[in-house]
């Protein structure tokens, strides 16, 4: 142990002996100069003041590629039931088709991981008066499979449903008395007149869903509104462009965009989960 102290105290007397180059003078670079270099921060704070609240979001210039399973999520939990309620939760798959274009436009080998992509993470606070009034995680850039079984969602769902005469409209989430909600839903489907189901199915009948944007030739991009957030009220969350509003209510909120568009009968028949342990153990795993 006395050697090793010796060897590592020798470099920091030689560092201590030529800290006086450390005063030579700085000078400015041109704005030419400057226009060449490129580099993103490691993290950026914006304030911004919404109508009723005020926002401060803490955002990374890191990008993640990951693969996750949780056997159980479960938020915003009471004794009569839970906000956000998946069972076999995960973020991207394994590779069951080589021939298959994968949700990023790419083919991979059998067994090879197809991850969920996440680009500049953020955390965002919402305020009013100097109390906390929520706060949200979310991902700039977001592309990737979700696979669960939903028994209860709470939230925004952007799947399109091919309506009687082939017209692709929004889908709309119920709960189990078919009236349309975004607080705990179990159903999802085509909304009638009323706004009560005309044609809906259990949201455990989807299993794995493409989250991102329909670049609408065929190509699945990147989605910047995809978020988590948790409030004590009511809160408008600002887009990242700052354009539009979305309102989460008093809760767990979850916005999840996907790139799907599917019809009733690909509903009722169930969409296929994505193969998400490196053992695959066939449709039947759960």
């Amino acid at each position: 142990m006395r050697q090793d102290a010796y060897w590592y105290a020798v470099p920091l007397t030689i560092c201590l002996g030529i800290s006086p180059v450390a005063l030579a003078e700085l000078e400015p670079i041109s704005d030419k100069e400057m226009s060449q270099v490129q580099g993103q921060a490691m993290m950026s704070v914006d304030n911004v003041v919404g109508a009723n609240h005020q926002f401060t979001r803490v955002t990374l210039g890191i990008d993640s590629e990951k693969r996750l399973n949780a056997d159980h999520v479960i938020m915003g939990g009471d004794d009569t039931g839970a906000d956000l309620d998946i069972a076999n939760f995960a973020l991207g798959h394994y590779v069951r088709d080589d021939t298959r274009v994968q949700i990023d436009g790419n083919t991979y080998n059998v067994d090879e991981v197809v991850p969920f992509e996440g680009i500049e993470p953020y955390l965002e606070l919402a305020e009013r008066d100097g109390k906390l009034s929520g706060f949200r995680f979310g991902l700039n850039q977001a592309r990737g499979t979700l696979s669960g079984e939903i028994a209860s969602f709470s939230g925004n769902l952007g799947l399109k449903i091919n309506d009687a005469s082939g017209n692709p409209v929004d889908a709309t989430l119920f709960d189990s008395a078919g009236v349309a909600t975004n607080h705990r839903a179990t159903q999802i489907g085509l909304a009638a007149e009323d706004g009560t189901c005309s044609e809906c199915v259990p949201l455990t009948n989807l299993l794995s869903m493409d989250v991102g944007v329909d670049n609408g030739d065929g190509t699945v991009g990147f989605t910047k509104d995809l978020f988590l957030a948790f409030q004590s009220e009511s809160v408008d969350w600002q887009d990242l462009d700052g354009t539009n509003m979305i309102q989460g209510p008093e809760g767990v909120f979850l916005n999840l965009p996907t790139s799907m568009t599917l019809d009733m009968q690909t509903l009722q028949n169930g969409v296929q989960r994505e193969r998400t342990h490196y053992v695959d153990r066939g449709m039947g795993m759960f």
